[in-house]
């Protein structure tokens, strides 16, 4: 797929997300042309980058993706809808897997070359002994906690349907991406806030594999350029328990680590009263229970296939950490009365 001569076109959907808008500044700065769709007329002010065309639409309407699409060498579909609680959950399944289905439909209408499409490991099949799983990790939709990931692994077998149809697709599988730019925020991203704040009195055990997000955008292009046709990519780099996570934000902040550690039977039952209220108010649980339920599982990826296969990039975890509380301290996230000087010197630095 590299070699290409004239500058290439992409159209990227998820764009305005944390990923999304990484893989567009990404392809930008390799020399590519950019459509990405987006579902408002007004972005925020850092999502304004020079060179990109926007097209104003969705993932469940076709005519919007047949616009951004025409012309183009590759579309990266990175859109996801992301919630760990939703009061409708069929709206998950429209957007990640209907929502995959027309992408992938309209792109095999047109006769793109080639989709990058954006999986999660949340799809992927995981190690009973905690060891770190991989690609070929059994799996099965019996395996899937929650509505999210139920979705996403639906959306990957859409996305291997298009494969066996004819369309050149190569699927992408992030783990926990760290790093600037999670303005909604992730789930992730909201523990390193409530850290910040110092909205997080205690943990429990699990462990997750973190990722700097600018590696996950170059290695979005890197799968366009050398990915197998069909093929399946772990972006990954560091498995790290929560624990370890949070005395390495503890290092660079100077502010304290939790040193509670909760059962998960007791936050568990916390997950369920707050989801109990969160039916009645329709206004998404402080603790959602199927955060809870994942947590159940320590989610150790090994992504050596797409570091030996793709290049994929691996920026040590340390760095990704930095730029993100850096990233949030300038954007105001946090508490004026939690701005250290450490974290104030960040702030310039950023």
């Amino acid at each position: 797929m590299a070699g290409h001569s004239e500058r290439r076109a992409a159209f990227v959907t998820g764009a305005t997300g944390f990923i999304g808008s990484h893989v567009v500044k990404c392809l930008l700065e390799k020399g590519w042309k950019v459509r990405a769709l987006s579902r408002r007329k007004i972005l925020p002010s850092f999502l304004y980058l020079p060179g990109v065309q926007w097209v104003l639409g969705n993932v469940l309407d076709r005519s919007s993706l047949e616009r951004g699409m025409v012309g183009c060498d590759c579309v990266f579909h990175v859109a996801a809808d992301y919630r760990l609680w939703a009061k409708n959950p069929a709206e998950i399944y429209m957007n990640n897997v209907t929502g995959t289905e027309n992408v992938l439909y309209v792109a095999k209408k047109l006769g793109i070359p080639r989709v990058v499409y954006t999986s999660s490991v949340g799809a992927l099949g995981l190690n009973r002994n905690r060891s770190p799983a991989d690609e070929m990790t059994p799996v099965g939709l019996e395996d899937m906690v929650g509505h999210y990931k139920r979705s996403k692994f639906l959306a990957e077998r859409v996305a291997e349907r298009f494969f066996h149809d004819g369309l050149s697709v190569v699927i992408v599988n992030p783990s926990t991406p760290i790093g600037p730019g999670d303005h909604k925020p992730t789930p992730t991203g909201k523990i390193i806030l409530d850290f910040l704040n110092g909205r997080m009195p205690a943990y429990v055990d699990t462990g997750l594999n973190f990722i700097h997000v600018k590696d996950v955008a170059v290695g979005h292009v890197l799968a366009y350029e050398k990915g197998q046709n069909g093929g399946k990519y772990i972006l990954g780099n560091k498995n790290m328990t929560l624990k370890e996570f949070l005395r390495l934000l503890s290092i660079i902040t100077g502010f304290p680590e939790p040193r509670i550690k909760l059962p998960v039977n007791l936050v568990m039952l916390i997950a369920l009263l707050c989801e109990s209220f969160a039916r009645i108010s329709g206004k998404p649980p402080s603790v959602p229970l199927e955060g809870v339920r994942m947590s159940r599982h320590f989610m150790f990826f090994d992504s050596s296939k797409a570091v030996n296969h793709l290049g994929l990039p691996q920026t040590p975890i340390e760095k990704a950490v930095k730029e993100a509380v850096a990233w949030y301290v300038s954007k105001g996230y946090v508490r004026r009365d939690r701005l250290s000087n450490n974290l104030r010197s960040m702030r310039i630095d950023c």
